[in-house]
């Protein structure tokens, strides 16, 4: 199975009630983006474990999903991503990460418990992921799911590590953009046309103009459904201009 469909969950009520801004997204979207990528949703959370709970088993029924999620790792009663992230994808069983317990009784000693060391402690089969700042890890499951921290400076190099490690592969997209002197209207019925592989977007204007783009990883089919786009808007009168 393929994995190509990507999420973002970015977890924090701190986010939420305007004490901070979130930086993750655009980060990770940029990331994505410049591979031919598809950031098909991100889900901003509050610290709530059902909620948090229910966005991991909606993603985890995408079988082409892939998951970077963000925050709630530490060692504060706020801090629900690992028990969640146990509950489901590792059916509730968790263990200590052996690198990961190490690095924590290294740089705390026996002030590592009874909280610090918790850090260590993730769902079952869970690798770490090198942290540069203060080398605590995150961890991934399957290859697919990636747990980081809330802060920026250490959950990017978790993000490239995880990128160039599992999905470093740079495909082509193709993508064309035309200009149409007509109501959005006046061309629903050919995005309905499209074929699947096509991702279709309208962009409209007050003065009744949109911009319709295409994407698509087959040249050959762009080219065709870019035909088949100038015929219809030829045979209605249309003026178009392609970008």
């Amino acid at each position: 199975m393929k994995i190509d469909r990507f999420y973002s969950v970015i977890i924090g009520t701190e986010l939420l009630n305007g004490r901070r801004k979130d930086s993750h997204f655009e980060f990770l979207n940029a990331r994505l983006v410049e591979r031919g990528f598809s950031h098909v949703a991100s889900f901003l959370l509050k610290d709530d474990p059902k909620l948090i709970k229910e966005c991991f088993e909606l993603i985890k029924r995408d079988e082409r999903a892939a998951m970077f999620c963000f925050g709630g790792i530490g060692a504060t009663p706020d801090d629900l991503t690992r028990e969640m992230a146990a509950l489901v994808f590792t059916q509730g069983e968790s263990a200590f990460e052996p690198s990961a317990k190490r690095i924590i009784l290294e740089r705390f000693g026996e002030e590592a418990y009874p909280n610090r060391i918790q850090m260590a402690y993730v769902p079952l089969g869970a690798k770490p992921l090198a942290n540069p700042i203060n080398q605590i890890p995150g961890f991934g499951l399957e290859n697919r799911y990636f747990f980081m921290p809330g802060f920026p400076s250490m959950a990017q190099a978790m993000v490239l590590e995880a990128i160039t490690s599992f999905f470093d592969r740079y495909e082509t997209v193709h993508a064309i953009s035309v200009e149409i002197q007509a109501p959005e209207e006046r061309i629903i019925a050919f995005m309905q046309s499209l074929p699947q592989e096509i991702e279709a977007s309208s962009l409209p204007s007050m003065d009744l103009r949109l911009v319709f783009s295409m994407r698509c990883e087959r040249l050959e089919i762009l080219q065709e459904s870019y035909a088949n786009l100038t015929s219809y808007l030829q045979e209605r009168n249309l003026t178009y201009q392609t970008l």
